[in-house]
């Protein structure tokens, strides 16, 4: 019973929230994939926890808070790395607090394959910058989370990337294009590095991009009525405007 309220609610929200229709399916290289864009990087949220501190975990958990503010979501999707615990593993700011320091050291795994980065929104503007270079002058972002790879630098590809990669997995990025749309994007299948970065920087015109997360990987788009399942996330992005 305690399911099917929470699709009737999402049905509602998603009816409510659909007229924007920020996200659409693009096909690139073969593969599929989810680009969900936002003109007004001021609209672009980032979530963890609840007012109560504990973990949002999940887009049902988030709907029901954001109706409470008076929002709906348009969409949202991973918002980087996490800890067992659900805690961002690299930089995290929501509402102009950090709640985790920025990691600029190499190491293993996809995070520390650097160059890594930072997505930030400071000032109304959405940027992806190079993590070392946000260390050296950090921006006063109302909302940060770092990942890695980056997947473009300056109009050019992770020099780790190949075409002939073998790694395929789904994997969702974000991206900020040269008119300053940001671009958030997922696939909707398996996918190398190397091609959902040629997306960005061949077909979405975004200089720099960074990869947000992988298997685990979600998409909530009110415009195209998707809701993934999947595991309890940790950062979660996305768009949030004023319940009509």
């Amino acid at each position: 019973m305690l399911a099917k309220i929470k699709y009737a609610l999402l049905a509602c929200m998603f009816a409510g929230a659909a007229a924007a229709e920020p996200c659409r399916d693009v096909t690139h290289l073969g593969d599929s994939y989810t680009v969900c864009t936002v003109e007004n990087a001021a609209t672009i949220n980032l979530w963890l926890k609840d007012n109560d501190g504990r973990v949002v975990g999940e887009f049902f958990s988030l709907q029901e808070q954001l109706a409470e503010q008076g929002q709906t979501l348009t969409f949202a999707m991973n918002g980087g790395m996490y800890h067992e615990d659900r805690r961002a593993v690299g930089l995290f700011i929501a509402n102009h607090q950090q709640q985790a320091p920025i990691v600029t050291r190499e190491g293993p795994g996809n995070f520390a394959l650097l160059p890594n980065g930072v997505f930030c929104v400071a000032n109304q503007e959405a940027r992806v910058i190079e993590s070392r270079t946000f260390a050296a002058d950090p921006p006063a972002c109302r909302i940060a989370t770092q990942s890695g790879p980056m997947l473009v630098i300056d109009g050019k590809l992770h020099p780790k990337f190949m075409p002939d990669s073998t790694s395929r997995k789904r994997r969702n990025g974000v991206g900020v294009d040269r008119n300053g749309r940001t671009h958030f994007v997922i696939s909707n299948g398996f996918v190398r590095f190397h091609d959902m970065a040629t997306l960005y920087r061949d077909v979405l015109d975004s200089p720099n991009a960074l990869f947000l997360d992988g298997t685990v990987s979600r998409l909530y788009a009110a415009s195209e009525g998707r809701v993934d399942a999947g595991p309890r996330m940790g950062p979660i992005i996305g768009q949030a405007l004023p319940s009509q």
